[in-house]
């Protein structure tokens, strides 16, 4: 991984296989958080290739945990959050309002990080439970 590291130092880029297998090792745990750390920004300050986002997108749904709906017409909704703009949590409610309307949402998100709340947080408060494995989670939907 040093090596790997010292390459993207000197501006070079990963291929796509590359990339996918560096969300692995990140994913399993197998790099420090220095190394994580390192790896990551030096990825965010030189810009990331094509190759290299799909790669780690394709690292990251292999890890994924798969969850089957039972409804096919499902919908999704999830900020990315630390928009910085101060703005209440927008996909939770559209979340809501789409339920509401009749949609089958599968809501996922997370605790706030940059903001007052996240989308756990806002649905934990709600009474709607959260942190459900896949299969329970699958069935709710």
């Amino acid at each position: 991984m040093k090596a790997l590291l010292d390459r993207l130092l000197d501006g070079g880029t990963l291929d796509r296989a590359e990339a996918r297998a560096l969300m692995g090792r990140l994913m399993d745990g197998e790099t420090s958080p220095p190394l994580t750390a390192a790896l990551l920004t030096v990825l965010r300050v030189r810009g990331e290739t094509v190759d290299e986002i799909t790669g780690l997108a394709e690292g990251m749904r292999e890890r994924a945990a798969k969850v089957t709906l039972r409804r096919a017409d499902a919908v999704d909704t999830c900020g990315t959050g630390g928009d910085g703009s101060g703005t209440f949590n927008i996909s939770t409610a559209a979340a809501l309002a789409a339920a509401g309307a009749g949609a089958a949402v599968a809501k996922h998100g997370n605790r706030a990080v940059s903001s007052r709340s996240g989308s756990a947080d806002v649905l934990e408060a709600l009474g709607v439970p959260v942190g459900l494995e896949p299969a329970a989670a699958g069935r709710l939907v």
